[in-house]
């Protein structure tokens, strides 16, 4: 019997066996829970600042030139920067100052990845980003705004976009929640609540906002663009009367796209042109809801549930393909994903993208669900929930080198 455990104890001795390492949490920005992302792998700057690394002697930290110095912390991700300014008076001063040395470096570093913005109104608003490459959750402060009763509008380039009510005036309010500036955009011509989209241009360092046409009471308002480098509202082409247009529209390669329900089909809005040109792109039957989610480059998706009865619906994703002007399908969603996403099937949800990622998100989930076009893969992203009915989602890229002038 002994000699027996003897040689189980020296089989087990002798397998090989992987030894266990610490795990480590990134730490930063008001950091609230991880939230894993299965099917997607982490980024290399996810890996090197989640997994331990061998302790690198002070004195080596300290003697780093300015400019290598500069060159590590523009590739530190964004939301673990702020522990790091009381690490010493020299990395503070670097971070805390707008230093432009560290701005150029962070501009033109590789982005961090996506994250997903959450935008919850009250008194006061509450804020957050979802990084799926660090797959954790920041709480973003955004006591710095006015308070207003703000809607989120969306967010581009590290910009975000709100807009809302000051008493009976309309305000549209463009910040930068990393540096926490902000400013309020001057009023609109026709100064009444409307559809809007913001588009950073990095390359121009400007951004615009632009104001679709929409109908207020018994007048149509004309399509208005605000661009930054000029700080005012241009008034561009009203939008042909027949088009009766729906809350559904995307913006990619500097084309605003619209959904129209009569005639059916979309409005395509060149900002550069400043005009609207009908696009006969006839949508699919039998399409209970859609949602048009604008990709990489000149990529448009529609997204929507199709299906009369319960039991037959189903997610499609189609794209439109401009040469033909015709959507076509390219994913379905998976039915135990639809079945675990969608309840009910009267049950509403909501979709946004940013390139080739779509999310998805529905009331009463604990989770959102994240399509990867380019890899065709589905998966599912804790703590996405849209439990609220006045919580926003959209994506957003964190960055220090957009400015709000």
């Amino acid at each position: 019997m002994d000699s027996t455990a003897a040689a189980s104890a020296r089989a087990a001795a002798a397998r090989p066996t992987s030894p266990s390492r610490p795990r480590t949490k990134p730490r930063g920005l008001d950091e609230e829970t991880c939230a894993a992302t299965p099917n997607r792998a982490p980024s290399a700057a996810a890996a090197a600042a989640a997994s331990p690394a061998d302790a690198m002697d002070p004195r080596v930290w300290a003697a780093l030139p300015d400019d290598l110095l500069v060159e590590v912390l523009a590739r530190v991700p964004p939301f673990l920067l702020f522990r790091l300014r009381a690490v010493s008076r020299r990395w503070g001063s670097v971070l805390r100052g707008a230093d432009p040395a560290f701005l150029a470096a962070h501009a033109a570093a590789p982005s961090h990845g996506p994250c997903l913005l959450t935008f919850t109104r009250g008194a006061p608003p509450q804020c957050g980003a979802l990084s799926l490459p660090l797959r954790a959750r920041y709480r973003l402060p955004v006591g710095f705004l006015p308070a207003w009763d703000l809607c989120l509008v969306g967010s581009s380039g590290g910009l975000v976009c709100l807009s809302g009510f000051d008493g009976p005036v309309f305000r549209t309010v463009v910040c930068n929640p990393l540096t926490q500036a902000w400013r309020v955009l001057p009023d609109m011509h026709h100064n009444h609540q409307r559809q809007l989209v913001l588009a950073v241009d990095r390359k121009l360092r400007s951004y615009k906002v632009i104001a679709a046409s929409d109908v207020y009471g018994d007048k149509t308002l004309p399509t208005e663009v605000y661009d930054s480098k000029e700080d005012r509202w241009a008034v561009h082409q009203m939008m042909p009367a027949a088009n009766l247009c729906s809350s559904k529209m995307a913006f990619c390669d500097s084309r605003l796209y619209l959904e129209t329900l009569s005639p059916l089909g979309l409005m395509m809005y060149k900002v550069d042109a400043g005009h609207w040109e009908h696009i006969p792109a006839k949508f699919p039957r039998s399409l209970l809801d859609g949602y048009l989610v604008a990709g990489a480059r000149r990529r448009l998706f529609l997204v929507g549930r199709i299906g009369l009865y319960s039991t037959l619906q189903s997610m499609r994703i189609w794209e439109l393909d401009h040469g033909k002007t015709i959507w076509v399908e390219i994913s379905r969603m998976p039915p135990k994903y639809f079945r675990a996403l969608l309840r009910l099937s009267a049950e509403r949800f909501e979709c946004f993208g940013q390139d080739n990622l779509i999310c998805f998100t529905s009331w009463n989930q604990g989770k959102g669900l994240l399509y990867d076009v380019d890899k065709k893969a589905w998966s599912w992203i804790a703590g996405c929930a849209s439990q609220l009915c006045n919580t926003q989602f959209c994506f957003y890229e964190p960055r220090f080198d957009t400015s709000i002038f």
